[in-house]
């Protein structure tokens, strides 16, 4: 798969936003300010100034925005000048085929339920069958495949989940910005599915892109077991390999369970998301107790603390 990264000025942004937006997907990423779909090309706007176009089109796609960037081709990245603004992220040659520890989270996005990381190894022998069950994106999954595919994918590869509750949340939350909690857990992860399955050793790790490369980095120097070798980020991980692919499934597994049993204690559902249905039931259990019952389902540093308080009249 072509991938291209053009470097854009946010007029220009602006642009490729109301372009695509017939096109657009969902998206909860909040470093993504678009994603959309055209012609069999992904497009993904981010915060940082950057487009990143993805498929077999993806430079003829990524040419109509800036033809000196796209005109660099992903297998001439290599001897292209360093001071270029257009990245051709590549992998190794037959990286899909290879035998990955891959990791992702859910819940991020979710002012409901708990942050879930999970890392999986998922070893070229077992690559098959995971194919023929159904692993794929999990956003490509209805929530009942999703929680069909989980069981079986725990029950073929080894892996480490790591379910951060809103309670433990908002109690890490001061000390930690997201992006560094996200890097912790993900080190942490892969770290303890490391210990678990040797002497065998990854051909790689691939982790699910959620801040540049240099910025994982500066954070896993703070990290006491930090794992520095044959890391790899991408966008969009579960396309390139099917260790990605299960570990969101896994992750997205686990939260619905964590989010349903939590809706069960309070007697009423708990939605998933960020949107204006999350404020009404923040509300809700703010009338029945306060901040400190919020504090046990919510991600209080969420917009949505603000809006539910000034709707229950806090």
């Amino acid at each position: 798969m072509n991938t291209i990264v053009l470097k854009l000025s946010n007029a220009k942004l602006d642009q490729l936003k109301t372009h695509y937006a017939t096109k657009s997907v969902p998206n909860k990423n909040p470093y993504t300010l678009f994603v959309a779909k055209k012609n069999g090309v992904t497009i993904t706007g981010y915060t940082s100034g950057k487009v990143m176009f993805q498929g077999p089109n993806a430079q003829s796609e990524a040419a109509k925005w800036d033809k000196a960037q796209a005109s660099i081709k992903p297998n001439d990245n290599k001897n292209a000048p360093q001071k270029t603004s257009a990245v051709a992220t590549l992998l190794p040659k037959d990286f899909s085929k290879k035998s990955i520890i891959g990791s992702d989270e859910v819940g991020n996005g979710s002012y409901f339920g708990p942050l879930v990381v999970c890392a999986v190894y998922a070893a070229k022998e077992n690559l098959t069958y995971l194919k023929k069950i159904g692993v794929k994106d999990s956003k490509m999954l209805t929530d009942k495949e999703i929680r069909q595919l989980a069981p079986k994918i725990a029950d073929t590869v080894p892996f480490q989940k790591l379910v951060v509750t809103p309670e433990k949340y908002n109690e890490i939350q001061p000390k930690y910005n997201a992006v560094r909690m996200k890097v912790a857990l993900h080190n942490q992860a892969i770290y303890l599915l490391q210990q678990k399955i040797a002497p065998t050793k990854a051909e790689g790790i691939l982790i699910d892109q959620f801040t540049s490369e240099a910025n994982y980095k500066k954070y896993l120097r703070q990290e006491k077991n930090p794992v520095t070798t044959d890391l790899h980020f991408i966008t969009k991980g579960e396309q390139y390999h099917l260790a990605v692919a299960a570990a969101s499934i896994l992750c997205r597994a686990s939260f619905l369970e964590e989010l349903e049993k939590a809706s069960k204690n309070l007697g009423f559902l708990l939605p998933s998301g960020a949107g204006n249905k999350s404020d009404q039931v923040a509300a809700k259990i703010l009338q029945q107790g306060g901040i400190n019952l919020l504090a046990k389902y919510a991600k209080l540093h969420f917009a949505n603390t603000k809006k539910a308080e000034k709707i229950a009249g806090f």
